[in-house]
């Protein structure tokens, strides 16, 4: 990668969401006439080349160029409701022709269609371009970097080739994981202070387990070779298991005080239920014993709360006029649910979390009409090939109509 890829002397404008290309994009200059027509056909060029497939190769792209595209010439849908066609065939002069003069009979004018916008259509069909457009990368070299690692797919395969060329009906999917750090903000330093004491915090223990799994493995191994078995010390809890204990303990504290709870805490409880299912249906090797053990808590804090409640006198059967919790039992019940609720707040994750989105996205956050996206499964299907129609080219660029015709043209007399 070049040092400075988001220059601020030289005006580039990239595929990206940096805040430099942002404001790049906002001093952006009309095309110097007063150059030869060669120079600004060179010009067109080079700026048109940093934004579209500025990681693909010159001649690469050359090999990819069409001098033809694709076009549609959307009909009249109000005139052929209206008629069969037949007016058509009448002839001229045979009295079906409509009055000029006539107001109603003027001809609607039909906004002129950008051909030259669609030089760089190809380029939308790579699989790297097409992650871009759907918001599941910050920039077109990070899109390239998710393909390279393994976290793509294309219709269910894994796909490590970032100039494949999707064809229509073709579905690619992201790793949820890599689309959240992608888009989301980054840690602030208290954050990242965060993350490192739990790291720290990590490695000792990991050593202690390691430590007890040799003491474990030796001990056994010489009991096999004595013949004297003895107590030997339980290996750790799958996480799994705990989680499913933790399942059961909340289905017993729902089901015994069911009559003695208000509904907010009900709620709660069966949100906790949603999410502890929702880790079970992760793969055994994705449910690390930090996740169980933070559930664990928020179920022990529930489970304090409803003693309280159950505490208070029940002599008076008659349910209380206002089933309203306190100011300082909301406060409470927010702080300890704040993570099974709502986006939970994980010092571990590469990102900022509750997540939120980086800055600077909403000027990009845009996605073209050939894409059909998915965000809650980070997918998206190609549905078509991207074509010109009157008034919009489909493939998006920030560039004139006049730039891309210039460039077109320094392509076309190199064929």
């Amino acid at each position: 990668m070049r040092k400075k890829f988001h220059g601020l002397k030289k005006t580039r404008i990239r595929q990206s969401w940096h805040k430099y290309n942002l404001y790049n994009l906002g001093r952006q200059k009309p095309q110097n006439i007063n150059r030869s027509f060669f120079q600004q056909k060179w010009r067109a060029k080079s700026l048109t080349r940093a934004y579209h497939g500025e990681q693909i190769r010159e001649k690469q792209w050359q090999r990819m160029f069409r001098p033809h595209m694709s076009s549609v010439v959307p009909m009249d849908h109000v005139y052929l409701a209206a008629n069969d066609g037949s007016e058509q065939a009448a002839g001229r002069g045979s009295g079906a022709d409509k009055d000029p003069s006539d107001p109603n009979n003027k001809p609607k004018r039909i906004p002129r269609t950008p051909y030259t916008n669609m030089v760089y259509a190809p380029i939308e069909r790579r699989l790297d371009t097409a992650i871009f457009r759907a918001l599941f990368a910050s920039s077109t070299r990070q899109a390239r970097q998710f393909v390279v690692h393994g976290s793509v797919k294309v219709n269910g395969k894994k796909m490590i080739y970032p100039g494949y060329l999707l064809n229509p009906g073709d579905m690619f999917q992201v790793e949820p994981e890599r689309v959240l750090f992608a888009t989301g903000a980054g840690k602030n330093k208290e954050e990242r202070r965060a993350g490192r004491v739990l790291a720290r915090k990590a490695t000792p223990a990991k050593e202690e387990d390691a430590d007890e799994a040799h003491e474990t493995t030796a001990v056994t191994a010489s009991e096999e070779g004595s013949g004297n078995p003895s107590n030997v010390p339980s290996a750790p809890k799958d996480p799994k298991v705990m989680l499913k204990g933790l399942l059961a303990q909340a289905r017993n504290v729902l089901s015994d005080s069911s009559e003695n709870l208000p509904a907010k805490r009900k709620q709660d409880l069966r949100a906790f239920q949603q999410t502890v299912k929702r880790t079970l249906a992760r793969s055994p090797h994705s449910t690390p014993t930090t996740i169980t053990d933070c559930l664990d808590a928020e179920l022990q804090e529930l489970t304090s709360k409803l003693t309280l409640v159950d505490r208070k006198p029940t002599q008076q059967q008659e349910p209380p006029e206002n089933d309203e919790l306190p100011d300082a039992d909301k406060k409470a019940l927010q702080a300890a649910l704040r993570e099974v609720r709502e986006n939970p707040i994980d010092s571990t994750k590469p990102y900022a979390t509750p997540w939120r989105p980086r800055d600077y996205m909403s000027a990009f956050a845009f996605i073209p009409r050939f894409l059909e996206v998915n965000q809650n499964i980070c997918s998206a299907v190609y549905l078509r090939h991207p074509v010109a129609r009157p008034g919009l080219g489909e493939v998006p660029t920030p560039f004139s109509n006049e730039t891309n015709q210039l460039a077109f043209n320094w392509y076309l007399r190199r064929r």
